[in-house]
């Protein structure tokens, strides 16, 4: 039986795919990743399955929808001391690492969990480097644990991250086993006070007097001062939520945000090189990603899905990159325009490790994207993609983008969306008033519909009465909906059929 490919899942933290050279974006500096995408395939319309870290990490991780995992908001670390002993929040599902460490793989994080309890392993990783914070206040200053070890470190964590991923393969000269080296990287992140740190990296130069004209300049948007408003009306403190307000047109900002772009870029041609070095590149599979997009300013908003109230999932906090490359089975130089969801990576790194099923597990909606990778596109017969974010759920075609908000019986109501990407792909004017398209929007209505009750399971499904795992951002809308006990969960009586 033939060895079964090392895998390199690296994975940026709040980054649309229009902000990489290879997705057309001439103002980044993104050499390494271009050059990744000129020798592997690039997933034009790859999306999210929500508009947050922690949701969409769960997701990859597992395969599942926040409907069916149940983490649907930011794991909250600033109620750290109130969680349980050696917390994480997917106890009780069967997830990447785990599975391929069953099957003979050595499993590595470096980088940002935000599943959990940092200080202790999820279980199915070998070796552990993480950092405390979830919410990344800082590139420069951060505590680590590297397996039994906690220290500060005060260098940039990319740049951290990347030596521990670097020392993690070179560890792999002398081990037969392949092995799984997870990279989910704390930046470009885009949020203050990471962003607003005036302290320079080694690209920032690169962007001192970039006119940043590939970010649009908006007004700001109703749901956004909206969501604000809500934020600071039921926040427990300790954030600053007026970033999202502020943040659009900072040239300082986003010139940060480009250069911790450009410092990803650099650590992944690190790692890359290493892997050339060892003769490796040929036995690995390589995929790079993110967990979600993020607005700069598209529609007056910074940020992600919650962002706006009510909640969206416009392309700019939607659409991610995706990039794979494995020289002996992906066909280089490939784009592809098929509907992809993030998600689909976990039943892509499962069928090139040979796992051919998951007898434990929730029935999942990821697909693997192997033979789109070897050049058969017509073998993808999916034309759609579904994803969530509270009180908005999103189906998305090649032609429509349709938002479906929960209408509670009484109370607060929003609006439905509809837009045509294919004749307005900006998303900027909706069309689910106008007359004319009634027929389109009851069918799109019924399959997200069908789709969300044949998949969601009832104790994570928010509209259904479910409860999310630790954090809300909707916490007062939900409880004018199912009273005033409702409340988010640290995990359910029975997370497995």
């Amino acid at each position: 039986m033939a060895r079964p490919p090392n895998i390199v899942l690296f994975f940026t933290d709040n980054q649309q795919a229009e902000t990489l050279g290879c997705y057309g974006n001439s103002e980044v500096h993104t050499p390494h990743l271009d050059a990744l995408s000129a020798q592997g395939t690039t997933f034009e319309n790859a999306y999210c399955p929500n508009g947050f870290c922690s949701p969409c990490r769960a997701s990859v991780l597992t395969g599942l929808l926040p409907s069916q995992h149940g983490v649907h908001s930011w794991i909250d670390d600033r109620d750290s001391d109130d969680w349980p002993r050696n917390w994480h929040a997917l106890d009780g599902l069967r997830t990447l690492p785990a599975a391929l460490k069953q099957m003979g793989y050595r499993t590595a994080l470096c980088g940002k969990y935000h599943l959990g309890d940092p200080s202790t392993p999820m279980p199915g990783f070998d070796y552990w480097c993480t950092m405390a914070d979830g919410h990344v206040r800082s590139f420069h200053k951060n505590r680590i644990t590297e397996n039994d070890k906690t220290y500060e470190h005060h260098g940039h964590s990319v740049d951290f991250f990347t030596e521990k991923a670097i020392g993690f393969l070179k560890e792999q000269d002398t081990d037969t086993r392949p092995f799984f080296l997870y990279v989910p990287y704390p930046a470009p992140y885009g949020h203050w006070p990471a962003t607003k740190d005036p302290q320079p990296n080694r690209f920032s130069e690169l962007y001192d007097e970039c006119p940043m004209q590939s970010v649009p300049r908006q007004g700001l948007s109703k749901a956004a001062i909206d969501a604000y408003l809500l934020r600071e009306k039921y926040s427990g403190g300790g954030l600053d939520y007026s970033m999202p307000l502020r943040a659009p047109n900072d040239l300082a900002t986003l010139r940060n945000y480009y250069s911790q772009i450009s410092m990803v870029d650099d650590g992944v041609g690190q790692i890359l090189r290493t892997l050339d070095q060892m003769n490796l590149t040929d036995d690995t599979l390589v995929i790079f990603t993110s967990d979600h997009g993020l607005s700069l300013g598209h529609h007056g908003f910074w940020g992600h899905g919650a962002a706006t109230y009510p909640s969206n999932l416009h392309r700019a906090a939607h659409s991610v990159p995706l990039i794979l490359s494995h020289p002996p089975t992906v066909r280089p130089g490939q784009r592809r325009q098929a509907m992809i969801s993030n998600m689909d990576i976990f039943s892509t790194i499962l069928d090139y490790a040979g796992v051919q099923d998951l007898p434990d597990s929730a029935p999942t909606t990821s697909r693997s994207l192997r033979s789109l990778l070897a050049g058969d596109p017509a073998s993808w017969d999916r034309d759609e993609v579904f994803s969530e974010q509270e009180e908005t759920r999103v189906l998305r075609t090649r032609k429509w983008a349709y938002f479906k908000r929960y209408s509670p019986s009484s109370g607060e109501r929003f609006p439905n969306a509809l837009y045509d990407v294919e004749n307005d792909p900006g998303e900027t004017v909706n069309l689910a008033d106008t007359p004319g398209y009634a027929d389109v929007l009851a069918e799109l209505d019924h399959r997200l519909s069908e789709f969300f009750h044949r998949h969601a399971r009832p104790e994570a499904d928010l509209w259904s009465g479910g409860t999310p795992i630790q954090n809300t951002e909707r916490g007062e809308f939900w409880r004018s909906v199912w009273g005033q006990d409702w409340r988010p969960t640290y995990k359910y009586a029975s997370r497995q059929e």
